[in-house]
């Protein structure tokens, strides 16, 4: 794995050992950030199933000003602190080693609102809908803000509603990549 563009480009990243992490593919990736482009300007990133912490990483090379990456697993937690050390940049990055809905509280405390926001959890969970509900309940959304979400193809996806729109949505295998735009 490398980020593939922006200021960190060529930036070799380490992998999560084991089975517990699912790595995206650099087609998968590719194809997530040409799809994200318009909307790499500048603001925060939270990812909230981090794994290596790529995504983050790619998103802040690429235009993005500062991103928080939550993952629970011990082993995760170190590929991320490993990987944001090879950017030299360690302040563009804050690291939660909590599960997903002890962050999304924490943060609601903080009053952090985000402008793009990485939903790849495990495919057997399917939270992407209830994490979907919770951010845009509790002001963790910036005006306009999106969110990624990666699912398999079996999962049960939000459909389009409010106050989310679906701007673009692709397949590749089974991997499902959905792009929301928050409109409050």
């Amino acid at each position: 794995m490398r980020v593939v563009a922006g200021r960190f480009r060529g930036t070799r990243l380490e992998a999560v050992s084991g089975d517990k992490t699912r790595p995206t593919t650099d087609k998968v990736k590719e194809a997530m950030f040409s799809m994200l482009m318009p909307y790499l300007g500048g603001g925060e990133v939270l990812d909230l199933y981090a794994g290596t912490g790529g995504l983050s990483i790619e998103a802040v090379s690429r235009g993005m000003t500062h991103a928080t990456l939550v993952d629970r697993q011990f082993q995760a937690i170190k590929v991320i602190q490993a990987n944001i050390e090879k950017t030299h940049d360690t302040t563009a990055f804050t690291v939660l080693k909590m599960p997903s809905q002890q962050a999304l509280q924490q943060l609601k405390g903080a009053q952090k609102t985000f402008d793009l926001v990485f939903l790849d959890p495990p495919y057997a969970k399917e939270t992407i809908a209830a994490d979907m509900q919770f951010l845009a309940e509790n002001g963790l959304l910036a005006p306009g803000a999106v969110i990624l979400a990666e699912s398999n193809d079996a999962a049960n996806l939000p459909a389009a509603s409010a106050p989310f729109d679906i701007v673009q949505q692709k397949q590749y295998g089974i991997t499902v990549v959905t792009i929301y735009q928050f409109d409050n």
